[in-house]
């Protein structure tokens, strides 16, 4: 049998954008109150707007988070069907008053992302068993069909909404490509056997936090974000100090910033404007 591909088969959903700014609170301190209300209504409405989404399941949503320490102010997740969605809201918030007092410190683009990799391996072995060649018509054609069986199966994990947990943790990571440790070149069977192992650790935790990965190869500086909503924080340490002592992320994995964020229903922004948190 000739060599299978090295590559998993992955399926996409949602459209990702994270956006952090800092707010500046001096410029905003020496505005008129009539003005501040002003600008906190129509904000409010705004958010307000995406928060609630569309469809059923609700998908297409928005969420703020008031973040804490000192990499920013607010954080902005948006979650839509397309990346001419995501660049249709940067371009509405940006016709906002609000706009003028956010000041932009980083932002995260990238794609709800499942890898398949028992279902890949399984695919390519039996495309070959078939005798049909890789890139062919009738291979592509057989892939593309796990494709649309899988994503039409795991819908709502593709284009989910929200979490409304309390608490963020958000992160980008990685996998090595050291010249003594090189993810992509260990062979699918390992790769699946590593990222099996990975996986039941975050089943332990299934009942305490909600994760949403993303892929972003192509599209920003790392290669996946992660998102993590709990209502207790605490379970962000747990769970990511327990994974650190498997080997997928003990040999493999390089993590960026972390960036900790309270949930802000659209609604309390007007509070936070004030400096209270609902």
């Amino acid at each position: 049998m000739p060599e299978l591909p090295s590559v998993p088969i992955t399926l996409e959903g949602s459209s990702v954008l994270h956006q952090m700014f800092r707010f500046d609170w001096e410029s905003w301190k020496k505005l008129p109150v009539e003005d501040q209300r002003k600008i906190e209504t129509e904000a409010v409405e705004l958010f307000r707007a995406w928060e609630k989404g569309s469809g059923e399941p609700v998908r297409n949503q928005s969420a703020i988070y008031s973040l804490l320490g000192h990499k920013g102010d607010l954080l902005f997740i948006h979650f839509r069907d397309s990346f001419a969605e995501l660049n249709r809201l940067e371009l509405e918030l940006a016709q906002t008053r609000l706009n003028g007092f956010l000041q932009p410190q980083h932002s995260y683009l990238s794609i709800v992302e499942l890898g398949l990799y028992e279902s890949s391996a399984k695919t390519y072995a039996a495309l070959a068993e078939k005798g049909l060649a890789q890139g062919s018509v009738e291979w592509n054609a057989g892939v593309q069909e796990v494709v649309a069986r899988q994503s039409s199966a795991m819908a709502q994990r593709l284009f989910p909404s929200i979490p409304p947990a309390k608490y963020l943790s958000f992160y980008p990571m990685d996998r090595r490509r050291g010249e003594a440790q090189n993810w992509y070149t260990e062979a699918m069977a390992d790769r699946q056997r590593m990222m099996h192992e990975h996986g039941m650790i975050g089943r332990r935790y299934a009942d305490s936090v909600r994760q949403v990965i993303t892929g972003s190869i192509g599209f920003d500086d790392w290669e996946w974000g992660v998102d993590l909503f709990a209502e207790d924080p605490i379970v962000f340490k747990k769970l990511i100090y327990e994974m650190r002592f498997d080997e997928v992320s003990a040999i493999y994995a390089l993590f960026g910033q972390f960036f900790i964020g309270v949930r802000l229903q659209a609604g309390d922004l007007r509070s936070w404007l004030n400096g209270k948190l609902a």
